[in-house]
């Protein structure tokens, strides 16, 4: 980036900055004059020391004058002036700069904008000089009906307004109602919060817009729409518009598959099950001496929070990241993620990783380059596969590393509940904490000896310990204490002695654990007011043993059995399960009456359990930790593998009855996921857990151990009779569910543990080709439910167990040519006479003949699009050597040659044969045409496809413009070509193949 500056000497130098060492700068917005009014970089290369101008750029030397004079005036050295700080001659630099000037503007300290329109003063008709209103002539500006200024406007954090005078006219702030009723932008995009705006609003702002320009229009919004498209002038308004969208459809795309969950509302699920976050009880930390250290010292950039379980560090995170909120610099970023153990979707390093970007991303959208470079290529499966932890660990130290990253909080919660790869998101902390000076760090976890081994290997960190700041942590939970009573004073009506009597007896035995205060003003909720003082004695101090306690309360309790499986099947679930999915997986639970009989059961469990929106969650990791180890034997009589099997046996009838085809009537084979909408009765209600876990469920309970053996033949015949039945609905299941990337994992297991069964061969290859149709469709199927039964099935070998089992399912309307392989491994079959890529492929009109063609002799280069006429008695070849050749289909003689100025893709005659429609118009040709002809263009036309045809992205095969077949990245054409019924479609390996589509016309 290159800067302006006046030295003392009053010479104006422009110099060169990296990156990463631009310092503070402001910038100049304006509306161009004439090209010979404005400096351009040639003129301040060519000038002398103090830059004298010639009468004509006086104006433009003005600009810069003034510009660099108010910078000066606001502390500023540098400033920058789009005429010439950029190089316009050179082609790459401009280029770059165009991509880069959304955020040149957004990275000023302040922006002026000069009106050459606009007057501080005018006189009345007695010619009286006063003091009047600028007011309408500011709202008629030119400045305001410029497609550049737009994001001029809304890119820079400071932008101050001033007249043709030079006179300040005020900012962006204190101009705020005026600008929003030039404009029509909203008073919170003027404020620079764009990432509350959809795409689709900010779009609108464009409104009459204009720029020199017609490519311009859509360059201009590019950054204010989070993407980023090299300007390629002379592609036309509409082709711009195309690429601008095309990306922003990627970019929508790469932050959905990004998203694992909302650590946002993680955050305020956990702060509603715990009774609400109260500030007075984390307030301490705020004078803490160590947090004001790691706050205030720039060479502290990491803070581990440490504690025992219970004593409130979640909350005073949360906390935290509110104080954060509301005190960091408005361009500061701040993303936090909440690790949960009985969660398997946020309990391993990569989620954290996953929901720690997507806040950072879309935040600051340019940091999604460093995904895109590699999300462009992979798809989802960069964040699911195998190395997604590798890789999305590489692109995260991508974007710590970013020059452009700005001041950034990173906060993660509870590291000991990171079950997966907690080692190496700790390696990773540790690292990236000591490297990144704009990043600062917090962590939490309980006081465990690993945990602090790694992190000490951090170069820049302070601890604060929750035990050595015991008389701040007691005053805290003295608070909680307080406010909890009243709370239950209020409600259960207490005596003045009963609530003085709790509140002591909280006071005395709480040992500082905000969790222990929670859980017996749980129990206490439920307690007969006139049966407190006696319930009081039976709560022992300690968790431990108020765990226990409440295991005994539990065992000693009517519905003990019933309660008893309820928490073992919670406790090794994978995630936190609705009520009807509770009901499903609980064998005792289906004798009850309805589902609010369920949610006394888990209340009796409520020490352990807690329900939210009718999700069931543990109340806190540790009163899992208790039924997992101290209560093992009372929970798991049998062993957790009895309940895992238990499960398993439960899922796959819930499955059976549930799933069939089109399970929400979507109808149309294209119907894509993310507008699938769920009924007010979820069809999958009671079947999305099992939908997605029952594989993990079978693996965990050990069939193949010693033990388990017994029970091979049943667990086969089951998993056999499933696959053959049910398969193909399962599918359209997992991506109803978004689970088709879980799905293909769990695949992998199954297979894996079908090979260890002894005399299962049988199974072994339904499994095989089982999941050799998921890995291999999961692309189509992920997006496009009802693709189960269209794709998937048409694609697949004919030699598929999956196909065949499920052939009555195959949409009878499309058959392909030449047939598909046997076998999953074996090629399509090649057409001889190619060697290399075919660049396109035609019917003539009778159907009788199939051109594909490489190379005409007569073309002095490659053919890239050929078309018979209606008559099949000619054949049009559009070539790279910029010609269209006509020729005789008979014999190949060529009948003409027309030179055109370009290249063309797509040619066809009209039905007269009198002229050919290609992407750049229609060209008229002439039978009697004298060869090297010169061609008129008229406009060009958009013709309306009408019954078979390949779509514009070239991956779907439509039928009246509606997606029927989504194609296989093989199977996609490099060229096509439709007659009738049939679509005959070229690749870039050098084959062809045939679809035929028969639809009945109604």
């Amino acid at each position: 980036m290159r800067l302006l500056s006046y030295g003392e000497d009053g010479c104006l130098t422009i110099t060169s900055f990296d990156d990463n060492a631009i310092p503070r700068y402001a910038i100049l917005s304006h509306t161009w004059g004439a090209d010979t009014e404005e400096v351009t970089f040639a003129d301040l290369a060519e000038g002398d020391d103090k830059h004298k101008p010639d009468n004509n750029k006086m104006l433009g030397y003005k600009k810069i004058r003034f510009c660099g004079e108010q910078a000066q005036q606001d502390g500023l050295q540098y400033f920058w002036v789009d005429t010439c700080c950029i190089d316009k001659t050179d082609k790459a630099e401009l280029s770059l700069a165009i991509q880069s000037m959304f955020r040149w503007y957004q990275n000023a300290t302040k922006c002026y904008v000069y009106l050459s329109d606009v007057s501080a003063k005018e006189r009345k008709a007695d010619n009286i000089s006063t003091e009047s209103t600028w007011e309408p002539a500011f709202r008629s500006s030119r400045w305001f009906t410029r497609g550049w200024t737009l994001q001029e406007l809304l890119a820079p954090s400071i932008v101050e307004f001033f007249s043709q005078e030079w006179e300040r006219l005020g900012d962006k702030t204190s101009l705020t109602s005026l600008i929003n009723k030039t404009t029509g932008i909203p008073h919170q995009a003027l404020r620079g919060t764009l990432s509350q705006f959809d795409i689709e609003d900010r779009l609108r702002w464009k409104g009459d817009r204009k720029t020199k320009l017609k490519e311009d229009i859509a360059y201009s919004l590019s950054g204010i729409c989070d993407v980023d498209i090299a300007p390629v002038y002379g592609e036309g308004e509409e082709e711009a518009f195309r690429r601008l969208y095309n990306e922003i459809w990627k970019l929508k795309d790469c932050l959905r598959d990004l998203r694992s969950s909302n650590p946002r509302d993680d955050k305020t699920r956990i702060e509603d099950t715990k009774g609400g976050l109260l500030a007075d009880s984390y307030r301490w930390v705020l004078d803490n001496t160590i947090f004001q250290q790691w706050q205030q010292d720039p060479h502290s950039r990491l803070l581990w929070v440490k504690g025992d379980p219970g004593k409130g560090k979640t909350m005073l995170l949360c906390g935290i990241i509110n104080e954060l909120t509301s005190s960091m610099p408005d361009d500061a970023l701040l993303s936090y993620f909440f690790c949960q153990a009985t969660d398997a979707r946020i309990n391993n390093a990569t989620a954290a990783v996953r929901g720690l970007l997507h806040m950072l991303v879309t935040q600051q959208p340019s940091l999604a380059s460093h995904i895109r470079k590699k999300y462009d290529c992979a798809g989802k499966a960069l964040f699911e596969d195998a190395n997604a932890w590798v890789v999305l660990a590489e692109i995260f130290r991508d974007v710590l590393q970013d020059p452009s990253l700005r001041m950034t909080y990173l906060i993660i919660d509870a590291l000991d509940e990171c079950l997966v790869d907690r080692t190496k998101l700790l390696e990773f902390i540790a690292k990236q904490s000591s490297l990144a000076s704009r990043v600062k760090w917090i962590v939490s976890s309980r006081n465990w000896p690993d945990i602090e081994a790694q992190l000490e290997r951090a170069g820049h960190k302070v601890k604060l310990s929750l035990e050595l700041n015991a008389k701040s942590v007691a005053a805290a939970v003295n608070i909680f204490i307080q406010q909890k009573v009243d709370q239950l004073a209020q409600e259960k009506r207490y005596k003045a002695e009963v609530r003085h009597a709790v509140l002591e007896h909280l006071r005395s035995n709480a040992n500082d654990t905000f969790l222990w205060v929670a859980l017996v003003c749980q129990d206490l909720k439920t307690t007969p007011k006139w049966n407190v003082l006696k319930k009081l004695a039976l709560f022992p101090p300690g968790l431990d043993f108020l765990y226990k306690r409440m295991m005994d309360q539990i065992s000693e309790s009517d519905g003990a059995e019933m309660c008893r499986q309820v928490l073992a099947s919670t406790a090794i679930l994978y995630r936190p399960v609705t009520i009807s999915e509770l009901v499903a997986l609980v064998e005792q639970l289906e004798d009850l009456d309805d589902l609010e009989s369920v949610r006394e059961i888990v209340g009796f469990c409520g020490s352990f359990l807690t329900l939210r929106e009718d999700t069931v969650y543990f109340v806190h990791q540790s009163a899992k930790d208790f039924l997992i180890t101290k209560a093992y034997n009372e929970a798991f009589p049998d062993g957790s593998e009895a309940v895992h099997r238990t499960i398993f046996f439960r899922s796959l009838p819930i499955l059976s009855r549930t799933l069939h085809r089109d399970m929400f009537n979507l109808e149309a084979p294209g119907y894509p996921i993310e507008n699938v909408k769920l009924f007010e009765v979820d069809p999958l209600a009671a079947s999305r857990y099992p939908c997605i876990y029952w594989i993990d469920h079978l693996c965990d309970s050990k069939p193949n151990s010693l033990v388990h053996r017994v029970g091979h033949k049943q667990v086969a015949g089951l998993i056999d009779k499933f696959l053959r039945e049910k398969y193909l609905y399962w599918l359209e299941g997992l991506s109803l569910c978004k689970s088709v990337g879980k799905g293909v994992i769990s695949m992998e297991k199954l297979w894996s543990l079908v090979q260890g069964m002894c005399n299962q061969d049988r199974l072994a290859q339904l499994v095989q080709d089982a999941q050799r149709f998921i890995m291999y469709h999961n692309g189509a199927i992920e997006g496009y439910p009802l693709q189960t039964y269209a794709s998937a099935l048409v694609f697949s070998p004919t030699r598929s167990l999956i196909k065949q089992l499920f052939q009555h399912e195959e949409p009878g309307t499309i058959s392909i040519r030449p047939a598909l392989s046997d076998d999953w491994s074996a090629c399509l079959q090649t057409l001889e006479g190619h060697s290399n890529f075919v660049r396109s492929v035609a019917f003539s009109h009778d159907s009788t003949r199939l051109a594909s063609l490489q190379t005409l002799k007569g073309h002095s280069s490659s053919v890239n699009s050929v078309a018979f006429s209606h008559d099949s008695t000619r054949l049009a070849s559009a070539s790279f050597d910029n010609t269209v050749k006509i020729w005789d289909a008979r014999n190949g003689t060529c009948l003409q040659t027309l030179n055109i100025s370009g290249v063309l893709f797509n040619i066809s005659f009209d039905p007269t044969g009198s002229c050919l429609h290609t992407d750049i118009g229609s060209i008229v040709i002439s039978a009697s045409a004298i060869s090297n002809n010169t061609t008129a263009i008229t406009e060009p036309q958009h013709p309306q496809y009408q019954h078979v045809a390949v779509s514009s992205d070239n991956i779907w095969i439509t039928y009246n413009s509606k997606k029927l077949v989504w194609l296989p990245s093989e199977y996609r054409p490099s060229c096509s070509t439709v007659s009738g019924k049939l679509i005959g479609i070229g690749v870039g390996s050098g084959k062809v193949w045939l679809c035929k589509v028969e639809f009945n016309e109604r």
